[in-house]
């Protein structure tokens, strides 16, 4: 499916910069750098046009190939450069999705917990530092005493989500663990005196999150409610959203709800520090470990994010709980934020099949953003300069 960037197209396009160039330029010695200063925004301006129409080309033919059922948007440096909402946010009724439609993001809460946690070490009612077994008295016998915060956060705490044991030893390797994160879901419970959705909830407020939830405070509107099969045989999953607060999927690991524009507020605000203090923020993005991601291939990881282990620099995290596969994506070089999300899965096919659609849009996008980076390298364009 995936389209190659054409050379020609290329080609093309610096040609037409270098025309716009010569078209611009002043031949007064003394206006060399009001000259330089035009030409680098008709560089710049040129290859964001350029951008825009290759992920319009690209995204759209990832609904017509795979008939996507979902919204996938694209926004940067805060402007709209793409959005398309395909197929039904009810399919008995049929009830289409839009810009209001709700989905259940999975694992994508995870960014949500890590940053709670960071947020109540800046006020001092925690470090990452801090052994497990300080807020919950289960975890002071072996082998679990030893376990800290920052490797739960990390994936590196050996907790297993199949029984009561650990897979490895703590802080020795990676091993993905959605009881790990519920875990801390309990943890900035104790450390707060406070419930995990009165927190949530008091950053989705400050944050101007008004259409992201927890399962316990959403109204009841707008929900793309999640689905497994296809649309012509489809089965809808039941008791949603209050099933996402059960242990076995639990709010802090995979139970938030959210939207395409709410999702894309997240990651501006995330990355630009209105979240998180530097020293926290930076802890967060930090790779402190690596995985071999079963969709995305090999990535590394922070707190709660996922990381490119080779150019364009991006953060994401994928996300699945039944019938609702998500994918949230920033590339802070451009302010670039991806946001993919779907309420329908066929299970029979396997992940592998129905992540298909977020994971060409990934690559596509991660070929754009590095096409036009090289760009302005070439023509002579730095970061500062943008």
């Amino acid at each position: 499916m995936f389209k190659k960037i054409n050379v020609r197209i290329l080609s093309f396009l610096n040609y037409s910069i270098v025309l716009l160039i010569l078209a611009s330029c002043k031949s007064e010695p003394e206006q060399i750098t009001d000259d330089s200063a035009a030409r680098n925004n008709i560089i710049d301006s040129t290859i964001t046009a350029f951008q825009k129409k290759l992920v319009s080309q690209q995204t759209d033919s990832v609904f017509t190939l795979y008939d996507f059922n979902g919204s996938i948007s694209v926004e940067q440096n805060g402007e709209k450069i793409y959005e398309k909402f395909q197929g039904f946010e009810d399919f008995k009724t049929k009830k289409e999705l839009d810009s209001s439609s709700v989905f259940a993001i999975g694992s994508v809460s995870k960014q949500f917990t890590a940053a709670l946690i960071l947020l109540l070490e800046e006020q001092g009612k925690l470090k990452t530092a801090d052994r497990v077994s300080r807020f919950l008295p289960e975890f002071q016998t072996k082998p679990f005493e030893d376990i800290t915060i920052h490797q739960v956060l990390s994936h590196t705490s050996g907790i297993s989500d199949l029984g009561n044991g650990l897979q490895s030893k703590p802080g020795a390797e990676f091993n993905y663990s959605n009881k790990g994160y519920r875990l801390l879901g309990e943890i900035i419970e104790k450390a707060s005196a406070k419930s995990y959705d009165e927190n949530a909830n008091e950053l989705f407020t400050r944050l101007g999150l008004v259409k992201t939830f927890t399962p316990g405070s959403f109204e009841g509107k707008h929900l793309a409610g999640a689905y497994t099969g296809t649309a012509n045989n489809f089965q809808m999953i039941d008791n949603m959203p209050e099933r996402l607060s059960n242990p076995s999927i639990s709010v802090a690991a995979g139970g938030i709800l959210s939207t395409v524009s709410d999702l894309h507020r997240w990651n501006s605000a995330l990355y630009s520090g209105k979240v998180l203090k530097p020293e926290s923020l930076k802890k967060l993005m930090t790779r402190t470990t690596g995985m071999k991601h079963p969709i995305l291939g090999k990535v590394g990881y922070g707190y709660g994010i996922m990381m490119s282990e080779k150019a364009p620099v991006s953060y994401f995290h994928s996300g699945y709980v039944k019938g609702s596969p998500s994918l949230i994506i920033y590339y802070p070089d451009t302010k670039t934020s991806v946001v993919i999300l779907s309420n329908i899965a066929d299970e029979a096919k396997g992940k592998n099949a129905f992540f298909v659609p977020h994971k060409e849009v990934k690559k596509s996008n991660d070929l754009i953003q590095q096409t036009a980076a090289e760009l302005r390298r070439e023509m002579g364009v730095t970061d500062s300069e943008k």
